[in-house]
């Protein structure tokens, strides 16, 4: 790719960028005004919880870009690879400094040293919050629904049907309204009186079942590569609508309703769809979602702060988002967007620092607000610093190397194609729009707070097999958050 295509999609992607950044920063000043700045904190929360808020908006942003970036590479296999590449790394680095802090008596970690197994099994495939598992630190309980969208996305694609995003936003958001009062919650981990056997079992039956699906998707082709993809597909599904173990039972319909209603906004501005049907569904998605939880939150007993946190939440994240897409052709700050390139990495660190300075009594003297705004900021400087030295010591050099592995699996094998999407990284363009049947209200995508779209081509003998070959699916490339 050329130095001027590759700056022109820097440009392009910087105001998703910008968004992840600011998002991941509302999550920190939700968790670490919990130790400082806590009157700022009790005015502000009277109306607006900030760390949902940035949730949101994080979800908002991985519906838009990831599903596009699977449909740019057109394979199942480079998809899956390239996620693994993207996530893992520091996810399990997260994992191992959760451990020493645990056991240096600078974190908690709860229950993974009674039910290590339990926990192990629940991070094989991030899915953690959804198999009674253990949310270490406490923020990748998120992680858990990105995974069960990337798992839906790839088996919607797998049978070319990935395309009527609109038709899925809605269903969810119905199913938020509809269901979301009934559904259980951790239904399918207590058959078991031992304490620990059930969640046991569920882990290795899930993680039997999740394995077995993705491997028939990304290694075989045609109707084998379908049936794998729609078995993890369907596990996922299943575990989201029964299986939560956290925050509330109407979040696994909430959280896909806006991820899917961000990949119909993508198709939307490639004029994959009418943007005044796309207006209509999005509007109709958003009062839909903040009905639920004020509805559903009332039946709970919430109290009513509760409620107008949920709404103001649900909808400044939907304006938030709605801005950032106004103003994507501007030129966005370059310190804003470098924030969206670490942002994963603030995200999945600022826990463990927040911690340890829990940990440390001799820094919790009664500080006046000055005081503790400047602590905050000393912070909030030291999250940063470690992010971005984990961000270019370890993300950035694995996603390169997820790259060129996902590259190599689409040389090797030949990657089948999607809808006669190519397997190159870079093709079709991504300032043009894919062809699509505008008939329904389709979906938009690209990556969470996730990476940007690979720049390396796919080498050309590839790029001719894959279009060759009929349906089979094999590669493709996401984001998180």
């Amino acid at each position: 790719m050329s130095e001027t295509a590759a700056t022109n999609r820097e440009r392009r992607l910087a105001w998703l960028d910008a968004l992840r950044g600011f998002a991941a920063l509302c999550v920190v000043f939700d968790h670490g005004s919990t130790l400082l700045l806590l009157p700022a904190r009790s005015f502000l929360y009277h109306w607006f919880n900030l760390g949902q808020y940035g949730v949101f908006v994080f979800f908002l942003v991985s519906g838009y870009i990831v599903p596009a970036s699977l449909e740019r590479k057109g394979s199942v296999r480079g998809f899956w690879i390239s996620r693994g590449f993207r996530l893992y790394p520091m996810f399990l680095i997260v994992l191992l400094l959760s451990a020493v802090a645990y056991e240096t008596g600078h974190g908690t970690v709860a229950n993974a040293g009674a039910h290590p197994l339990t926990a192990a099994l629940g991070w094989v495939f991030m899915l953690q919050n959804l198999v009674a598992g253990l949310n270490v630190p406490v923020v990748i309980w998120t992680l858990s629904y990105e995974m069960v969208f990337y798992l839906l996305l790839a088996a919607l694609f797998s049978w070319g049907i990935h395309r009527r995003s609109g038709w899925y936003a809605t269903a969810f958001a119905v199913g938020a309204v509809a269901l979301g009062g009934v559904l259980p919650m951790a239904a399918l981990g207590r058959w078991s009186d031992s304490p620990g056997h059930g969640p046991l079992v569920l882990n290795a039956v899930t993680d039997a079942l999740v394995l077995a699906g993705l491997a028939l998707a990304v290694l075989s082709r045609s109707w084998p590569a379908k049936a794998g993809a729609s078995l993890a597909g369907l596990v996922a599904l299943v575990l989201v609508t029964v299986n939560q173990t956290y925050p509330y039972p109407w979040a696994g319909c909430v959280i896909l309703g806006l991820m899917f209603t961000g990949t119909m906004i993508y198709r939307a501005e490639k004029e994959q769809v009418g943007r005044r049907l796309t207006v209509i569904v999005t509007v109709g998605v958003f009062a839909l979602l903040t009905l639920a939880g004020v509805w559903h939150g009332a039946q709970r007993h919430e109290d009513h702060t509760w409620q107008v946190q949920w709404a103001t939440s649900v909808l400044l994240a939907g304006v938030t988002f709605g801005i950032g897409l106004a103003i994507r052709h501007w030129r966005i700050p370059r310190w804003c967007a470098w924030l969206g390139m670490i942002s994963y990495s603030v995200y999945l660190l600022h826990p463990l620092v927040f911690d340890f300075y829990r940990s440390v009594p001799a820094l919790h003297r009664k500080h006046t607000m000055p005081d503790q705004a400047l602590f905050f900021a000393g912070l909030l400087a030291v999250i940063i610093a470690l992010s971005a030295l984990t961000y270019y010591l370890v993300e950035k050099p694995m996603q390169r190397l997820g790259r060129r592995v996902a590259a190599w699996a689409g040389y090797a094998t030949g990657a089948a194609s999607g809808e006669g999407a190519s397997a190159r990284d870079d093709a079709p363009p991504a300032d043009k729009a894919l062809p699509t049947d505008k008939a329904l209200p389709t979906d938009k995508a690209l990556p969470t707070t996730d990476e940007a779209p690979p720049a390396d081509k796919a080498p050309p003998a590839a790029a001719s097999r894959s279009a060759s070959s009929s349906t089979a699916v094999a590669g493709g490339s996401g984001g998180s958050p």
